[in-house]
């Protein structure tokens, strides 16, 4: 069995500001910096396979920090890259709130059903996603890997590998810093139709 470690990178200044960083490409802040100085000592010592890393500033040097204390190899991945939020990008959350309640309100509800301005849709950004899943389940009979993603990504990756609900993608955006261990079956009819089940 594969196992994953979903890890979310430090804060931003646009986290700590409440905006919508999307796929832009926003550096860690101090703060960022110190929870991925924590982040990497709470993984000294894992062994991991390889640490497959979003195309972000955030991501980059909270893996950077990760990888030298862990001797693993790392490998950016273009299709981890960060939910196109368009338009919304560098908006205060409290602003799309406040202009455009409906739609906000089924973003978080149902953010499946919704396109950002000039953006990407959830389903887009999860057909990718599925599609890199099976590769590195492919690629990884066994052992242990990073997918070091940004949030709101980071949820998303979450769903293709273990299904269930996508959860709320403006909650989501204060989560970082964090990670999570996720056991990936090899079977890949189970993982279609979990995701699947819960479309």
């Amino acid at each position: 069995m594969l196992e994953v470690l979903l890890i979310r990178p430090g804060s931003t200044t646009f986290d700590a500001e409440g905006r919508i960083k999307g796929s832009l490409d926003i550096p860690l802040s101090r703060v960022g910096e110190t929870q991925a100085e924590e982040l990497s000592k709470s993984l000294a010592g894992v062994k991991l396979d390889c640490l497959y890393v979003a195309p972000s500033e955030s991501a980059l040097k909270s893996a950077e920090q990760i990888a030298e204390r862990n001797f693993c190899k790392q490998k950016v991945l273009e299709c981890l890259r960060n939910l196109d939020h368009g338009l919304w990008q560098g908006k205060l959350v409290s602003e799309v709130r406040r202009l455009q309640p409906k739609v906000y309100r089924q973003f978080q509800e149902h953010p499946r059903d919704v396109c950002p301005p000039q953006g990407e849709t959830v389903q887009a950004a999860l057909d990718r996603i599925k599609v890199m899943v099976e590769k590195l389940k492919k690629r990884h009979n066994g052992g242990r890997i990073g997918l070091i993603v940004p949030q709101p990504m980071a949820s998303i990756v979450r769903f293709a590998l273990v299904g269930g609900t996508i959860g709320d993608l403006w909650q989501s955006e204060l989560d970082f810093g964090t990670f999570e261990t996720i056991p990936v079956e090899p079977s890949v009819a189970v993982s279609r139709f979990s995701i699947l089940a819960t479309a």
